[in-house]
């Protein structure tokens, strides 16, 4: 029957290197416990061998603690060497994480090359170069428009400010405003009013003659 409909297939899959590096770690975790139980029981026997005296109790414990630095040597041996698997699987780890980055940026820039190619295709120096020039004339056709406008506005604020002897106000000599005019006062009395001689004349506020009252009256 197996011939005809085959075997099933229960082959599992290969552990992963993460994997089986959790596997060791874990391992040597549980070794390190191992060494540091045994540790604190050396301790304790050292300090044992210190009270006591010399003789065949003193001897007795010592064996216990050499066999116990035995079976403490043989774990730091056993932990170093998962310890050293560990790190060779994170060396084959780091090495073949490097390999995918160095494939996904292969990938990567081959798709870049493939798009410029595409838009070279597209692309024409002959074109660009045409339409550098037409911007450059847009933009001397612009300044020369731009200077056409500022000329025009300052011949007409030369008109506007022409006066009739045809030079503008602002090319002409300053003149100094008559105070008396701007005032509106009257000019100054004279030396000599026709009053008699020896007799004073009397003035208004303005400084002039003083019309008696009874030339008012008429």
């Amino acid at each position: 029957m197996k011939r005809i409909f085959g075997a099933k297939n229960n082959k599992e899959p290969p552990p992963s290197i993460q994997d089986a590096s959790d596997r060791i770690n874990k391992r040597g975790d549980s070794v390190e416990d191992k060494v540091k139980r045994l540790d604190a029981e050396l301790c304790k026997y050292k300090d044992q061998i210190k009270r006591t005296r010399p003789g065949p109790a003193q001897e007795a414990i010592k064996a216990r603690a050499i066999r116990v630095l035995k079976q403490k040597k043989m774990y730091e041996g056993q932990r170093d060497m998962l310890y050293n698997q560990t790190f060779n699987l994170d060396q084959v780890s780091f090495a073949a994480e490097s390999l995918k980055d160095a494939q996904q940026t292969m990938t990567a820039l081959k798709s870049a090359n493939k798009e410029l190619k595409g838009m070279m295709k597209t692309v024409k120096i002959q074109d660009i170069d045409n339409l550098q020039d037409d911007m450059m004339d847009l933009m001397d056709e612009s300044s020369e428009i731009h200077e056409t406008l500022e000329l025009d506005a300052l011949e007409a604020d030369m008109e506007n400010e022409t006066e009739a002897d045809g030079v503008p106000s602002y090319l002409q000599p300053d003149k100094e405003p008559d105070l008396n005019d701007e005032l509106n006062l009257p000019p100054a009395p004279m030396g000599h009013t026709g009053a008699p001689p020896g007799r004073a004349q009397a003035e208004d506020e303005w400084g002039l003659p003083a019309v008696p009252r009874a030339s008012l009256r008429g």
